[in-house]
């Protein structure tokens, strides 16, 4: 017995000077992980689902969101066990999902995933601002019919508010890492559970004055609103709306990396992924289907943009999406800050502009301050800009969380997992596994070129009746 709880406290020494070795000590747990798994998976795709739903029907819509929840799981815990190469306590850490490329594949295959992985987290950054001034014009017109009647003209301008958010981000991107946004992280994580509540409560009640079921088991029908390619094209889009509601593989690395150990950090954020897609998996299909139902083939884009009463509750309800966003936001920013300045340091590792510190003391307190890099405030702030104007160009919510979502979900969320997975593990080829792990890699990327195809029709139908820069509700 002593010799036994000897091997233990060994192996946890081992496994602790292991942490830092690379100069990083971790302290996430699996409480922290879930929380930065659900705030990065539950974000502005959860209100297209409704509409999403609304353009495949009741037979293939819900199939849909149940399908890419198993695939998205299926392929996190695949690639969980691809954080250490290789997978044992002792493997080398990969700090990102590049590194995990880098270490199993050639580097055409880096280069790929770089392109997929931070086009899609700066795309969906731009998706989240599109959002947060979406729900903030919908509290507007939402006081402003409670005020002047429902038949009133309420239109509101979304210009202000997406430059009020890019101020609220150009903050809180002066935070030095992801693990200094955890308080954020946990406040995103519950205003998700907040609106995504009050969604479905709101289309719960929507559904029972109807007192009947809406929607059509293949959804809108050709002829009455819509035309035979305008209907194609938009259950396309509505495939990469769903995909994109469970975008999550190009943060999983990131996060897992913030995880301490014993034990094993695979074995943590395998169970921080069950649960935080388990979680998102309930309110998806739930806010999807009663979303559906209450509002039949005329669901809205942003299913709280057909709410105005109670007022109060849909004000609540956008507020907590915006909260929501504004963590969110930091979440898929980080990583990209992380890595130029990452390059930036290697490349000029003598330069006074990437490196000195600075530091702004608290009038409190001695030893409390603020640290700081001009780089970083430059840098940062200019990238937030860039990101703000993109969003104030293209401010086409459904089209843009479509395009998100074919952009990522193939590469990132199929292939590249089982790709590594398939080479870690010396899965030869022909055999069983392999056939049905290529089979699934096959069928995503049909999914996700469809899903292009149909979001790119539809942004480029819109931009020739659009301004830019006129953001209207």
């Amino acid at each position: 017995m002593a010799e036994s709880w000897k091997e233990e406290g060994e192996v946890e020494k081992e496994s602790l000077d292991l942490e830092e070795t690379d100069g990083h000590t971790r302290t996430g747990t699996l409480y922290t992980a879930t929380a930065h798994a659900i705030t990065a998976i539950i974000g502005s795709g959860v209100l297209a689902l409704p509409w999403s739903v609304a353009q495949m029907g009741w037979i293939i819509g819900p199939v849909t969101l149940i399908a890419c929840a198993i695939v998205t799981y299926y392929t996190a815990t695949l690639l969980c066990d691809c954080y250490r190469t290789p997978n044992t306590m002792h493997g080398k850490r990969n700090h990102t999902y590049m590194d995990v490329v880098r270490s199993c594949l050639g580097p055409q295959d880096v280069f790929i995933c770089a392109i997929a992985q931070y086009a899609l987290l700066w795309g969906t950054m731009v998706g989240y601002v599109i959002t947060a001034a979406t729900s903030m014009m919908a509290i507007d017109r939402s006081n402003c019919f409670h005020k002047k009647g429902h038949k009133a003209y309420c239109s509101t301008s979304g210009n202000l508010y997406i430059i009020l958010f890019g101020i609220i981000e150009l903050v809180l991107s002066q935070f030095p890492n992801l693990e200094k946004i955890t308080v954020i992280s946990l406040i995103a994580a519950a205003m998700s559970f907040a609106y995504s509540f009050i969604s479905l409560f709101l289309c719960v009640f929507k559904l029972a004055s109807n007192h009947t079921i809406q929607g059509t088991i293949l959804g809108g029908r050709v002829g009455d609103d819509i035309s035979q390619s305008t209907k194609v094209w938009h259950a396309f889009q509505a495939l990469g709306n769903i995909a994109f509601a469970y975008t999550y593989s190009m943060l999983l690395i990131e996060i897992q990396d913030t995880i301490k150990s014993p034990p094993p950090e695979n074995q943590t954020m395998k169970r921080a992924s069950l649960y935080g897609i388990g979680v998102t998996t309930i309110f998806y299909v739930s806010i999807g289907c009663v979303g559906y139902a209450a509002f039949g083939n005329h669901a809205p884009g942003n299913v709280l943009t057909g709410f105005y009463e109670p007022f109060w509750l849909v004000d609540i309800a956008n507020v907590a999406v915006i909260m929501h966003l504004i963590g969110a936001f930091q979440v898929y920013g980080q990583p990209i800050y992380a890595k130029y300045e990452d390059y930036l340091s290697r490349k000029w590792p003598e330069s006074i502009f990437l490196h000195k510190q600075y530091r702004v003391r608290h009038p409190f307190s001695k030893t409390a301050g603020f640290r700081f890099a001009i780089s970083k405030l430059i840098l940062r702030s200019a990238f937030v800009v860039l990101t703000i104007l993109i969003a104030m160009m293209l401010p086409y919510f459904n089209a843009v969380v479509g395009l998100l979502g074919a952009i990522a979900f193939w590469p990132l969320t199929v292939y590249f997992p089982v790709t590594i997975y398939m080479y870690q593990s010396k899965i030869r080829r022909g055999q069983l596994k392999w056939v049905m792990l290529n089979l699934l890699s096959f069928v995503s990327l049909l999914v996700s070129a469809l899903a292009a195809v149909g979001s790119i029709a539809d942004i480029v139908k819109r931009l020739k009746h659009a301004t830019m820069f006129k953001t209207r509700l």
